[in-house]
């Protein structure tokens, strides 16, 4: 049975994200799920993505394995009753819909904000966990360049990235809405990771704010701070600048809520506090909406108005599908060829072994200048006996149609046939 190219997805689309948040996989946990892929299934080829908006995986084998993965997951997270949230995957068992489906969320078709840029990076480092594992064979090698040259004509030929319209940059956008009439707005950024140094770099946008930085590890908030301009505080001291901000946006790591509504009521919230949660897991509690004044907005519910760039981006969306489409369409030729290449390797060797049998059999007598001439013009001639089968086979991929011409070929030079050892 011939491998297949796989994935199993949970997203934004259809989960959200308190199941998000649960099934989420930090850097740790997608290593050792890496491990445990390689180890128990005897995996080539292994790609895990894991983001605010979605976490999948990729990968290549004869069986359908979207439930043990799953199982895999939620042992690695330490869930008891992981079946419960097997409904919220979308798994994709052929070639082609996976394939498809990485290519449009490597691009940024299937992101929250359409043509985020983040995730570009994301999946880079997604494929580099996999290449340090071992984990990128031939096949998805192959596949990840051919998706990042894509990348590289999207820019070049549509204006699908042009502007600045990711998740960040849509929290900025709702920042200024909500303190359009407040003069200059205090606004205090806690986390400086991939989302909270693009929410620092796109606050730019709003030049009136008064904005400070936090972060477990000072010497990165202070030079962001530094880059940017902005204030920087020690993360000891966050709990105080939050009393004094208008917005507080949050983006760390943590496995509990690190703002609870207990702590947000001993506030005096004299006109409003807006809070944003980039987390996945949320770092920020639900509840805190009870308390007066409170406004809190999460990954789920920022939406981007309708701004000029994201009109462009929805514009250019026909076209970056036709360049992913002739990409899909080169790699599935490139992989039609791969899948004859095992039988005009074993065409050659065939041909190869006959050619060194003849000339060891008649040259026995003849002299250096002789074997070298008669070397030269065997090889020439086997290089023109095997030229007809090997186009006709590459043609016959393109067609789709290469099982018959392989079996031909195999039943003709008896290709499978195990090589015969000579008597000493």
């Amino acid at each position: 049975m011939q491998n297949k190219f796989r994935a199993i997805s949970l997203s934004y689309k259809n989960a959200p994200v308190q199941i998000r948040e649960v099934i989420s996989l930090d850097e740790g946990s997608i290593h050792a799920l890496l491990v445990k892929m390689k180890d128990f299934f005897s995996m080539t080829d292994v790609l895990i993505l894991s983001t605010c908006n979605r976490t999948e995986v990729y990968y290549s084998h004869e069986l359908d394995l979207s439930t043990e993965i799953i199982k895999l997951i939620g042992l690695e997270k330490g869930l008891t009753s992981v079946v419960d949230y097997i409904e919220y995957f979308e798994i994709f068992n052929q070639d082609i819909e996976a394939i498809q489906h990485l290519f449009r969320v490597s691009i940024g078709l299937e992101a929250q904000v359409v043509g985020d840029l983040q995730i570009a990076n994301q999946v880079k480092r997604a494929y580099q966990a996999s290449a340090d594992l071992d984990l990128a064979g031939p096949f998805l090698h192959r596949l990840m360049h051919t998706i990042f040259f894509t990348n590289k004509r999207v820019v070049q030929e549509t204006a699908f990235r042009d502007g600045a319209a990711s998740v960040s940059y849509a929290a900025v956008e709702l920042i200024e809405g909500i303190t359009s009439n407040t003069y200059q707005p205090r606004v205090l950024l806690i986390g400086v990771g991939e989302i909270g140094e693009d929410v620092a770099k796109n606050m730019v946008h709003i030049p009136d704010a008064k904005v400070t930085i936090t972060n477990r590890t000072f010497e990165k908030a202070k030079e962001l701070a530094d880059e940017l301009g902005f204030e920087v505080i020690p993360f000891e001291r966050c709990v105080e600048a939050m009393k004094d901000a208008d917005v507080v946006v949050s983006s760390i790591m943590k496995s509990e809520p690190f703002i609870t509504k207990e702590l947000v009521k001993s506030w005096d919230i004299p006109s409003y506090k807006l809070f944003v949660d980039l987390s996945v897991p949320r770092s920020i509690e639900t509840t805190i909406e009870e308390v007066p004044g409170v406004l809190l907005y999460n990954v789920d519910n920022i939406r981007s108005k309708a701004t000029a760039t994201l009109e462009k981006r929805l514009a250019a969306i026909p076209a970056v599908e036709r360049i992913i489409e002739e990409s899909i369409q080169d790699f599935f030729n490139w992989k039609k060829e791969m899948m004859v290449s095992p039988t005009i390797n074993k065409l050659k060797n065939a041909l190869e072994q006959i050619r060194l049998e003849e000339m060891e059999r008649f040259l026995k007598n003849a002299d250096e200048q002789q074997v070298a001439m008669i070397d030269k013009i065997t090889k020439s001639m086997m290089q023109k006996i095997l030229k007809v089968p090997v186009v006709q086979l590459k043609a016959a991929c393109q067609r789709d149609d290469a099982d018959k011409m392989i079996d031909i070929l195999s039943d003709l030079f008896d290709l499978e046939k195990d090589p015969v050892k000579k008597d000493a």
